[in-house]
């Protein structure tokens, strides 16, 4: 049965697309991504200090899925020409990684920098060049240094002076060979479910006004890090410097016009928060949201709201900073104003957009609870966001499948839903959005946060059982390797050799 309904959805998602119909564009950038306290390990190795992750899981770790942790994870710390050989084995044009901030700053400050951890990004940025890989580098991938946390981490609004110091050591250091870096990912799941709730570390769960004092002080810090790039960087180094958001379509359930505007509130909660400030023509957080959340915190007899206000110079600041707009999508829901609602914290983030959510039975699931194949998704976010911001430079940083640790090599699913994903980005291409590139998530097996390794989203399966992390690609390696060697989206490939070799014409 489960194979009727995959093959069912494949002919569903065929479309147009041929070899002999729609291409990427020659110069499309195409490439993988990580998370350094998902793929590193060497947790306390050669001077890195201790971040929240390593923190929770050693002082918590009920509250990952199967008591797992990073300390080792696929040990990326010490494979990493192997990792770059498989970048080669699926000819991709580009890497997207994080930097671990305590490896480079043990303490978080800025007063003590760790020759070791330049040393190992040095090694890795190079041996990726030497192969013409353009790394992606993100600054902060979730892994607030553990002693910067105690002093209250990004509810703190000096944490946009440590996090500017921080980016000024990644600028100088790297700079002269990195040309593209983001500064936040993620900042919904960061503000919201770190801060905000219990569902991410530092799991505060500060319902009533964690996730919004995130908010600001993450999009202050993110502007002035942009400046400082802008200001002290670019002119001698060429690159460019932005911010990458999680942008799942929210769409009405119904064609009411109560439905629409839930949907739109859902948007704003969910990644305007962080947008809008940035990339929209008036600046601030988007006004209905800001209103909702004055009504809430005022019948509920606060003397200001809870969502913390921009000056106008704050607003001034931040609007503009970013030379491209960084979306990760994976999925979608349908928004209700009325219906499908169940219990939330009062006040909380959730409470104060007050809408049900969704999910029709028919979209096929993945290993992850939340992860559905929603048709046209990816095309809807897209093609919304280049009306709402007036059609920036787009790049999608992550989109991928989880299956689960028991599946093995064979991930018909994943190739389903990659395929559906490269359909949405031509169509976005056709109808005129900026977007420049696109990075599948995952290269490889990983932690997979709060779900340990349970859930897998890798292109190449990792071996945790193995010292060596033996790496071995899976069919969907395959398939995203013909497409990005071609440049289009062929329907009657599937590979038949799970053999990968390089080729170096590529």
């Amino acid at each position: 049965m489960k194979l009727l309904v995959i093959l069912s959805l494949a002919a569903a998602c065929h479309c147009s697309t041929s070899k002999h119909g729609r291409r990427f564009p020659d110069d499309f950038l195409f490439g993988t991504a990580t998370a350094a306290y998902q793929v590193e390990g060497a947790w306390n190795k050669d001077g890195k200090g201790e971040n929240i992750w390593d923190h929770m899981t050693h002082t918590n770790p009920t509250v990952i899925r199967d008591q797992s942790n990073g300390d080792i994870a696929a040990d990326s710390y010490h494979n990493y020409k192997r990792d770059i050989e498989m970048m080669r084995e699926l000819g991709l044009d580009a890497y997207r990684f994080s930097m671990s901030w305590t490896r480079i700053l043990p303490s978080g400050m800025a007063n003590e920098v760790n020759p070791a951890g330049i040393e190992f990004y040095n090694n890795f940025i190079n041996e990726m060049l030497k192969y013409n890989i353009t790394p992606l580098v993100t600054l902060y991938h979730w892994d607030m240094p553990q002693k910067l946390q105690e002093l209250g981490g990004l509810a703190n609004p000096l944490f946009t002076g440590w996090f500017e110091d921080y980016a000024r050591v990644i600028f100088e250091n790297f700079g002269d060979r990195v040309k593209m870096f983001i500064t936040f990912n993620e900042p919904r799941e960061i503000c919201y479910q770190g801060y905000g709730a219990d569902l991410k570390a530092p799991i505060l769960n500060s319902t009533a006004v964690g996730t919004y004092l995130c908010a600001k002080n993450l999009v202050m810090a993110h502007a002035r890090a942009y400046h400082l790039y802008d200001k002290e960087f670019r002119a001698t180094q060429g690159g460019q410097c932005g911010i990458t958001i999680s942008v799942n379509w929210f769409g009405p359930v119904t064609d009411s016009a109560e439905d629409a505007v839930a949907a739109e509130i859902k948007k704003q909660g969910e990644w305007g928060l962080y947008a809008h400030p940035i990339f929209s023509s008036e600046g601030g957080f988007p006004k209905e949201l800001s209103q909702r959340i004055a009504e809430k915190s005022a019948a509920q007899g606060y003397r200001r709201s809870r969502l913390p206000e921009f000056s106008e110079e704050e607003k001034a600041f931040i609007r503009g900073a970013s030379d491209f707009f960084g979306v990760n999508h994976y999925t979608a829901k349908l928004i209700s104003a009325t219906k499908f609602k169940k219990p939330v914290p009062v006040p909380s983030f959730l409470d104060d957009m007050d809408v049900g959510e969704f999910i029709p039975d028919r979209w096929m699931s993945a290993a992850s609870e939340w992860l559905k194949l929603a048709p046209n998704s990816l095309y809807n976010a897209l093609t919304y966001l280049k009306e709402k911001y007036n059609n920036p430079v787009f790049y999608i940083t992550e989109n991928g499948w989880s299956t689960f640790k028991d599946r093995g090599l064979h991930d018909y699913d994943r190739i389903i839903y990659y395929r559906a994903s490269m359909e949405s980005v031509l169509k976005c291409l056709d109808d005129g959005v900026n977007l420049k590139g696109y990075m599948a998530w995952s290269l490889m097996d990983n932690f997979e946060w709060m779900q340990g390794y349970v859930e897998r989203f890798g292109l190449y399966q990792v071996d945790f059982s193995d010292p060596a992390r033996t790496r071995t690609p899976r069919k969907s390696a395959f398939v995203y390797k013909h497409i990005v060697k071609h440049r289009y989206v062929d329907y009657e490939y599937l590979p038949e050799s799970m053999t990968m070799t390089i080729d170096d014409g590529h």
